[in-house]
């Protein structure tokens, strides 16, 4: 009878309010499989830990600490931005792995990401065929940007989008109570670089019971100043105030970034981050209204006290799918969401080839954002609102979150070789 393998398990790119709980479908289902897989050995640092034999020993952790991580934002083990170079342009890296992979018998690749964390995975599962180790891959999926292909949805997206949709309500409440004599428009900045899915959470501010003159900026329209301020000004003549949802990968008539800061990050994005003042400027000089803005920036994608129990449960679903998928036998793949129905709402675990997941970006529809490009549809409407049902609070002391942090014990290294690490963020 072969021997059990060991797992190798990491978090990769921008965490989220649940990757964790990913983390915890993984482990809790590795664990209830234990006479199929070994140990599950997690990166320090993403692939990094892979690279230089920086491993995490999960069986350390009590089934209490692990049940935890459902509840705790950020990355339990560290992520990292570190895109694997092609096979043919840098071996090396590849033969490292394999290095590492051997001396720990780990023979199950989970990477939990977005799309470049897809292409790594990709890139790893054919490790087998170009280098001749036995290693099963599969990607978990992760993004608050929503932008991964086949997949109804991506787990991190939901929390994201409660928590902006939350905001933008609360945030129009305050400056409708001073509109009279002072400020006039607020401008939230969200991420999203070049698919609006969050900042199109933000038109769920307003609805039937609850009418708020939102203006959405999203990436897929071209901002048009004149367009825009006449939207602004027509809002704030009617309501007495605007309150405006700007996507961070908005684009002029130019075709240029309005945050661009000309920074590049560790995959070769555009670094963004700028574009609420520059929205206000723009306010500023064509309406001369008094504004106020902010740049909801790590608290959107931190914010676990507010998360979506949609979210969270389809996050843990998805761990505890790509071991399933692992131990039935299935490679280069990812556990993808499937929405059954709407009203009521239903999903289910599909399986998505990694080769048409890497690397492919999914835009908002264009029947999701209204004929003026500056809110959403009842398509879109109909499409978010699922995905931020429900509260799954975590556990709370002294009126603060109890977040677990765990003991992160390493593994003693087995190689006597190093590894030069080089394009880290």
């Amino acid at each position: 009878m072969a021997k059990k393998k060991n797992a190798f398990y990491a978090q990769s790119g921008g965490v989220t309010a649940v990757i964790n709980a990913s983390a915890c479908g993984v482990i809790e289902t590795a664990r209830a499989n234990k006479d199929k897989i070994g140990k599950v050995y997690a990166g320090r640092n993403g692939i990094l830990g892979a690279l230089s034999e920086d491993l995490i020993d999960t069986t350390k952790e009590s089934a209490k600490a692990i049940a935890a991580l459902r509840y705790a934002p950020s990355g339990a083990f560290g992520s990292c931005r570190y895109k694997l170079k092609n096979f043919d342009v840098d071996r090396r890296e590849y033969e490292r792995l394999i290095e590492v992979f051997a001396a720990h018998d780990i023979g199950y690749f989970f990477y939990n990401g977005g799309g470049d964390s897809a292409d790594t995975c990709n890139k790893v599962s054919q490790i087998s065929a170009r280098l001749g180790y036995p290693i099963t891959a599969v990607h978990v999926p992760k993004t608050v940007d929503n932008d991964l292909p086949i997949t109804d949805t991506c787990p991190g997206f939901g929390s994201v989008a409660k928590y902006i949709a939350i905001s933008t309500r609360e945030a129009s409440f305050d400056v409708a109570s001073m509109a009279k004599t002072s400020t006039k428009v607020f401008i939230l900045e969200v991420m999203g670089r070049h698919a609006g899915w969050i900042a199109a959470a933000g038109g769920l501010a307003s609805d039937e019971d609850t009418e708020i003159p939102v203006v959405i900026l999203f990436p897929e329209v071209t901002f048009n100043r004149e367009k825009f301020l006449a939207k602004v000004d027509e809002n704030v003549k009617k309501f007495g105030y605007c309150s405006v949802v700007v996507s961070e990968g908005v684009k002029g008539e130019d075709g240029k970034f309005l945050a661009d800061q000309g920074l590049k990050d560790a995959f070769g994005h555009a670094q963004l981050g700028g574009a609420a003042p520059v929205v206000a400027s723009i306010i500023k000089q064509g309406l001369n209204l008094k504004y106020h803005w902010a740049v909801a920036d790590y608290l959107q994608r931190a914010a676990r006290h507010i998360a979506s129990k949609t979210d969270v449960d389809q996050a843990y679903a998805v761990g505890a799918a790509a071991v399933q998928f692992a131990l039935d036998g299935h490679n280069a793949v990812m556990p993808a969401i499937e929405r059954k129905s709407s009203k009521p709402y239903k999903w289910k675990i599909a399986m998505a080839p990694l080769d048409k997941v890497a690397n492919v970006e999914k835009m908002m529809p264009k029947n999701f954002i209204t004929k003026d490009g500056f809110g959403i549809t009842d398509k879109c409407r109909e499409y978010l609102t699922p995905l931020i049902q429900g509260e799954d609070y975590p556990p709370y002391k002294n009126g603060m979150p109890q977040y677990v942090r765990l003991k992160n014990v390493g593994v003693e290294k087995k190689l006597t070789t190093t590894f030069d690490i080089s394009g880290k963020e």
